[in-house]
């Protein structure tokens, strides 16, 4: 039996789903995807897996025993993680789990740190050749300007700041901040790129998609695009050490000189992929073919330009529930 556990899975529901049926279809009606969560009972995507399981944080000192016991238990041979936050830990122990022939879908520790960190971030970028945002001098701040936190995710603690008032005594004695150059929609796009790597660290796939809208640091209105971008990234990052998997990449194009600004990496699935699944670019398919049935995965850029994606917000209802 070839299970699959998908980590803090909150409400990634579509991304259950994804896997639900690559599973069935690669290996039949008895496999099944199980999912983790502080409360399953209140998570929409735990409702919607074959199987879930209340853990503790990922800070929790047994948190790593609890979460091995759980896979040998219900014969769980690949983990996906969904947030930033446990990246590390499980990349630290990532051999541990695969003495049990189990594999942890996630990057080395090396690049997953870089990833964390923004100021390492720009370091990387240009070191592959791309722009990033200039630095912007607290003592002697320019506007507009953009602050945003040295470690963070999901859009959280980020300001755009356009004169003197808006700028307060905790954005500047807050060290944890970077103050940055302002990229204005007027000249600037704005893409998040779903990048799939292989076990060899080697790209195999490029999707770019607009952000039109975003909410909760996710995609809410996006659309792919087929232009420039690809050959861009793939000459600049054909292959990164220590990649591993879905790799979402946020960069912002400039309208009159196309050069590419490198924003940041999320090592994992982000929020809005959903709309490269829908496209054609099907990750979870290639990792249970790479990691569970040991098939090479080739280069890939046959999905649906100009696909178009809406969210709203819909209800999900349980029955006899005990509160």
């Amino acid at each position: 039996m070839q299970n699959i556990l998908i980590t803090s899975a909150g409400r990634r529901v579509s991304l259950v789903k994804y896997f639900k049926k690559e599973c069935v279809r690669a290996f039949g009606e008895t496999s099944q995807v199980h999912t983790t969560d502080l409360d399953p009972t209140m998570a929409s995507a735990c409702i919607n897996s074959d199987k879930s399981h209340k853990v503790g944080r990922f800070t929790d000192e047994d948190y790593l025993d609890v979460l091995l016991k759980l896979c040998i238990e219900n014969k769980i041979k690949m983990v996906v993680p969904t947030i930033d936050t446990e990246l590390i830990l499980l990349s630290s122990h990532r051999e541990k789990f695969k003495t049990e022939k189990i594999e942890i879908i996630v990057s080395d520790l090396d690049f997953i740190q870089i990833c964390r960190d923004k100021r390492k971030m720009n370091q990387f970028f240009l070191e592959k050749g791309f722009k990033i945002p200039k630095s912007i001098d607290r003592e002697n701040p320019s506007f507009p300007l953009f602050i945003k936190p040295i470690n963070g995710s999901s859009s959280k603690n980020i300001f755009l700041i356009k004169d003197e008032s808006m700028l307060s005594q905790y954005h500047k004695e807050n060290l944890d901040l970077m103050f940055m150059e302002y990229l204005s929609s007027e000249r600037y796009e704005e893409y998040t790129v779903d990048l799939y790597y292989d076990k060899m660290n080697a790209l195999k796939c490029v999707v770019p998609r607009i952000r039109i809208a975003v909410r909760g640091g996710e995609t809410n209105k996006g659309i792919t695009q087929k232009n420039k971008l690809i050959d861009i990234v793939k000459d600049k990052l054909s292959v990164i050490e220590g990649a591993r998997g879905c790799l979402t990449l946020q960069v912002f194009l400039d309208k009159q000189s196309d050069d590419v600004y490198g924003i940041e990496i999320n090592p994992r699935f982000g929020g809005g992929y959903p709309l490269s699944y829908l496209a054609g670019a099907n990750y979870p398919e290639w990792l249970i073919k790479e990691y569970l049935l040991d098939q090479k995965i080739q280069w890939f850029n046959d999905w649906e330009d100009k696909l178009l994606l809406l969210r709203y917000d819909n209800e999900m209802i349980v029955h006899d529930f005990n509160y």
